[in-house]
């Protein structure tokens, strides 16, 4: 139990990986063969169960491809910035658990795991606990300088931003920003029996006025109607077909509230105002910056909100959880990027995979071990403690427990968001 909880302990702050696999005897060595047996059913498997998302939804299938690379550039970071800084790298795996495939190129070993749920890179003497050969001391990480451990140690969460930044400016130069349209076009069919039906209006015109006030925004139209009382007539201006049309309707009240002091007016359309936009390639980059920027503040307080006890209690005890503060898996994400793809294509996914990689590189970045800001944390830690005669390396041993107990934390915001992303599906 010991030796165990020794080698969990190792892998917790050490970054993952396997710490004896530092020194490899040689390519030929029996700890890094896989049985080929195991090698086909896992690849197999893997490979079934992404073909089984593509025959239910092309879409989640892409959104989770996005993942995997998203995953993968993340280690990408790592590993790049940690070789090109001296330090010494001896194991780039993608998944966890048992090895499905492995091979070895010089002194880093490649492969494959049985769950694709991350991906790791192991890079030797994250610290004081990681034993090394002393020949390879000098490679080590914590034998670097603080602005080179530093910059390998948030490389992952730095690249997880240049993804996002890349797909948004990309998505906005191309096919557009989401955003207001400057018109309001009715989204469907008018409420039966409604007003806008008695006069004439169909799907797909544009709302050009209303009773004289020029809409440019949905909310515009909302207001206009909102400020009239049922019974008034009003003059509806429509764009169809490029055909300028003035229609007149007299307004009902809105449907529950007829004869009660509450009444108010209804028109009977839905008037949507927001779709692509169309910008420049300048525009683009500006905007992406923008998104990342918000998008990064939103996660910061979606962390807090996620991690905390009462709200993840009362998500797990509503009949409904509140889709905006439930802890969420992989599958929740997959539901909706699936939904999202049905309706917007390739770039709603791509933007909701934006998203998803500014969240995962904030959430990264807690300055708790086993996260790579808790790596960070200890490094600034270390440089805070040092003097110009004297470096100071911090004990991590007494931060093992901590990291334990994080883990823990994960595993049950793990099960809890699966939970709820199987009885209450955010598709």
């Amino acid at each position: 139990m010991s030796s165990f909880y020794s080698r969990v302990r190792d892998e917790l702050v050490g970054g993952g990986g396997d710490p004896t696999a530092a020194t490899p005897s040689d390519n030929t060595s029996s700890e890094n063969k896989v049985p080929l047996s195991t090698s086909i059913l896992g690849v197999g498997v893997i490979v079934a169960l992404l073909a089984w998302l593509g025959s239910n939804n092309i879409w989640t299938l892409v959104f989770v491809i996005g993942l995997i690379i998203s995953v993968f550039l993340h280690e990408v970071g790592h590993f790049v910035t940690a070789r090109r800084t001296g330090m010494k790298v001896t194991q780039f795996y993608m998944g966890f658990g048992p090895r499905l495939l492995a091979w070895r190129r010089g002194e880093v070993e490649y492969g494959l795991r049985a769950f694709p749920i991350g991906a790791f890179v192991r890079i030797i003497g994250m610290n004081n606990l990681d034993e090394t050969d002393p020949a390879d001391e000098a490679r080590t990480y914590r034998s670097k300088s603080f602005p080179k451990r530093l910059l390998v140690i948030t490389a992952g969460s730095l690249m997880h931003l240049v993804i996002a930044l890349v797909l948004f400016s990309g998505v906005y130069s191309i096919a557009g920003r989401y955003g207001e349209t400057g018109r309001v076009e009715v989204a469907q069919s008018p409420y039966v029996g409604s007003a806008a039906e008695a006069a004439g209006v169909r799907a797909g015109d544009i709302i050009v006025s209303f009773d004289g006030v020029a809409l440019r925004t949905s909310g515009d139209f909302v207001g206009a109607v909102r400020a009239k009382q049922p019974g008034d007539q009003v003059q509806v201006v429509v764009d169809r077909s490029g055909q300028t049309l003035v229609l007149t309707a007299t307004l009902t009240a809105f449907p529950g509230t007829q004869d009660t002091p509450q009444a108010r007016a209804f028109f009977g359309v839905a008037g949507w105002s927001r779709d692509y936009v169309q910008v420049g390639v300048v525009e683009s980059l500006g905007r992406a910056v923008q998104d990342v920027v918000s998008t990064a503040a939103g996660s910061v307080r979606g962390v807090f909100t996620v991690l905390n006890p009462i709200n993840l209690a009362d998500n797990l005890t509503s009949e409904v959880a509140d889709p905006l503060t439930r802890p969420s898996t992989v599958v929740g994400a997959s539901q909706i990027g699936g939904d999202i793809g049905r309706e917007d294509g390739w770039k709603g996914v791509l933007i909701l995979l934006a998203a998803v990689n500014v969240f995962v590189g904030v959430f990264n970045m807690l300055p708790l071990l086993p996260f790579d800001g808790g790596h960070a944390a200890v490094a600034i830690y270390e440089r805070a403690r040092s003097t110009r005669t004297r470096r100071y390396q911090a004990d991590i041993r007494k931060l093992a427990p901590m990291a334990t107990a994080v883990v823990v934390l994960l595993v049950m915001l793990l099960v809890a968001g699966l939970y709820l992303d199987i009885t209450q599906p955010l598709g």
